[in-house]
C-alpha cells in the first residue's frame, strides 16, 4: 500500500497538475479558434498558403509540440484527478508526456523560436505550448513526483511514439510535401541533413529519458511511494 501523504501535499500536487491542464487546454482552444478564423498557426514558420481548412488542422495534429501537449494534458488531468494514478501503460504515457514536453521546450526555445513571430492570442498560445507548459511540468514533477513511476523498460516503450512520429512524419512529407519543422525539411535540406538531425534529436532525448529514470530512483518528492517492481500491463 502507498505510504501515507499528507492531504496539503495531495491538495498542493492537485492544484498544480490541474492548472498545468487548464492552461494546456485553453492554449489549445485558442489555437484551434485561430486555424479556423484564418489566424496564425504558433507552431509554423512559414506561411499557410491556400491549405484547405482540413489540411490545416491534420497539420496542426502532426505537429510533436501539440502531440507532447496533448501528452501533458491527459496526464496532468489524470493527476489531479488522484495523484497516486499507476500501472504500467499509465508510467508510458506519463514518461512520454515528460520526454515529448521537454524536447518540445528545448528545441523551441534554441531553435525555433527566432523562426516565429507571434502576436495577439497567438502570443498567448505559444508562452502556453512552448514556456509555461513544458517548464511547469518539469518543476511539478521534479517536486511532487509522484515517484517512483520510471524504468528502464517503461523509458523503451516510451521511444515507440517519438519513433512513429518521425516514420510518419517523413512518409506523410514526402506524399505531401509539407513538413512540421525547417530542421526536418527534405525537400529544403536534403534528406541526408534531415535524418542526420533526427538522430541528433533521438540521442538527446535518449539522454533525457536515462536522467529521468535515474532521478526518478533517487530524488525526494513531496507524493512519493515504496519502490516496487513496474506493474503488468493493465
Amino acid at each position: 500500500m502507498p505510504e501515507q501523504t499528507s492531504t496539503a501535499r495531495v491538495m498542493a500536487a492537485r492544484l498544480w497538475f490541474g492548472a498545468i491542464a487548464v492552461i494546456v487546454f485553453a492554449a489549445l482552444v485558442v489555437q484551434i479558434v485561430l486555424v479556423f478564423t484564418g489566424g496564425q498557426d504558433v507552431n509554423s514558420t512559414q506561411p499557410q498558403g491556400n491549405q484547405s481548412l482540413g489540411e490545416k488542422f491534420v497539420n496542426l495534429f502532426s505537429y510533436f509540440t501539440i502531440q507532447s501537449n496533448l501528452f501533458v494534458l491527459g496526464t496532468s488531468t489524470a493527476l489531479a484527478l488522484n495523484i497516486h494514478r499507476d500501472g504500467r501503460l499509465w508510467r508510458v504515457l506519463r514518461m512520454d508526456a515528460m520526454l515529448g514536453i521537454i524536447i518540445t521546450g528545448i528545441v523551441y526555445d534554441f531553435v525555433l523560436a527566432a523562426l516565429v513571430h507571434p502576436t495577439g492570442w497567438a502570443l498567448a498560445a505559444t508562452i502556453g505550448f512552448h514556456y509555461i507548459s513544458p517548464w511547469a511540468t518539469v518543476i511539478g514533477w521534479l517536486i511532487f513526483g509522484p515517484r517512483p513511476r520510471m524504468g528502464w523498460k517503461t523509458m523503451a516503450l516510451a521511444f515507440i511514439w517519438p519513433i512513429a512520429w518521425l516514420l510518419y512524419t517523413f512518409i506523410r512529407g514526402a506524399l505531401t510535401g509539407w513538413y512540421p519543422y525547417p530542421f526536418l525539411d527534405v525537400d529544403l535540406i536534403g534528406f541526408a541533413d534531415s535524418v542526420r538531425n533526427s538522430a541528433v534529436i533521438l540521442l538527446v532525448a535518449i539522454g533525457i529519458a536515462a536522467v529521468l529514470v535515474v532521478l526518478d530512483k533517487r530524488m525526494p518528492a513531496l507524493v512519493r511511494e515504496p519502490a516496487v517492481r513496474e506493474p503488468r500491463a493493465r
